[in-house]
């Protein structure tokens, strides 16, 4: 006789937080119910599936109280949300009596509601309910859309992420910028070592690698293969003529030895970062936010200058 399979405990906790990982947008789903009323909820399970015919998804859990009426409907509406709207989000994922009465929004071809201001909305016929799992999966034909040129909402890791700033920060370039990365490898954080102490990997501009000066060239230098995620940072240093913009991404790097043949590169754990030894206070101030926020796995964007600011633009999603 075999021996029986025994499958691995699946931690759906974690489980989730991996699939949090994945940027998405925020989205609203509407349809008119029945009676007449509207009725949505807020999503970021969306994705498009096809142009010809042109076919769009959502999923639904079975568990939400909007399940039955998505399920049975013949039409409804997608709203990609915009940056500015992180009110419509918080509405529609909340359990407010009258969503409707708080938000702009208008009727398309189907009648279903749309989002005043919204990146861009999909109207379409219901062209399939799949079942899947505690899911289900809702495909739209799309009958009629609109597009804007607003900068879309985004979500990660329990979190709303603004794009437009990271937009702006990748047009910093001169003479008088520095573009730089917080990189995490495998066993720690990167640092270079220089004869003033202590830093970061920085160039004066983000591209292209084929320029020694920028970032991706520095990086291409050391032998460093690094992913750039988000942007973590934006500050102005010194004042007047001598003021310079200051943009700081967080990443990470390949684990490979090959990657580190450098002997200025160091790989420090979190928990031993030399403090005393880096050599710019502002760097020492930014990396300290960013070993705090680490440990929280909840990270925000610093924008202001090396005398006062405010970190922004990852707001915790209601």
């Amino acid at each position: 006789m075999s021996e029986p399979i025994i499958e691995p405990i699946f931690d759906v906790a974690e489980f989730r937080r991996a699939l949090g990982a994945f940027v998405t947008g925020v989205t609203v789903v509407t349809t008119i119910q029945p009676d007449g009323s509207p009725r949505g909820f807020t999503a970021n399970s969306f994705t498009s599936v096809s142009l010809d015919p042109p076919l769009i998804l959502v999923c639904i859990a079975k568990t939400a109280s909007s399940h039955a009426v998505f399920s049975t409907t013949d039409h409804f509406a997608v709203s990609v949300l915009a940056e500015s709207q992180k009110n419509v989000s918080s509405v529609f994922a909340s359990k407010s009596a009258d969503k409707f009465a708080q938000v702009a929004w208008r009727a398309r071809a189907t009648g279903a509601p749309v989002m005043e201001g919204a990146s861009a909305t999909f109207d379409c016929r219901t062209h399939e309910v799949v079942d899947a799992g505690d899911h289900i999966i809702l495909i739209g034909r799309v009958v009629d859309f609109v597009h804007t040129n607003s900068s879309p909402l985004g979500y990660c890791r329990g979190a709303y992420v603004n794009f437009s700033l990271s937009q702006d920060a990748l047009a910093a370039t001169g003479a008088r910028a520095q573009v730089g990365a917080i990189l995490e490898h495998r066993d720690g954080l990167v640092l270079l070592e220089t004869p003033e102490g202590f830093a970061l990997p920085t160039g004066v501009k983000l591209e292209p690698a084929s320029d020694a000066a920028s970032l991706r060239g520095v990086l291409a230098k050391l032998g460093l293969v690094a992913h750039l995620d988000f942007l973590f940072a934006v500050f102005e240093a010194g004042q007047g003529p001598s003021s310079s913009v200051h943009v700081y991404y967080r990443g990470r790097v390949n684990s490979s030895g090959a990657a580190m043949m450098d002997n200025a590169i160091h790989i420090v754990p979190l928990a031993r970062i030399p403090w005393g030894e880096l050599r710019d206070e502002a760097v020492r101030s930014m990396l300290q936010r960013y070993v705090r926020e680490r440990s929280e796995d909840a990270f925000g964007i610093y924008v202001g200058d090396t005398e006062a600011g405010t970190v922004q633009t990852l707001a915790a999603a209601h």
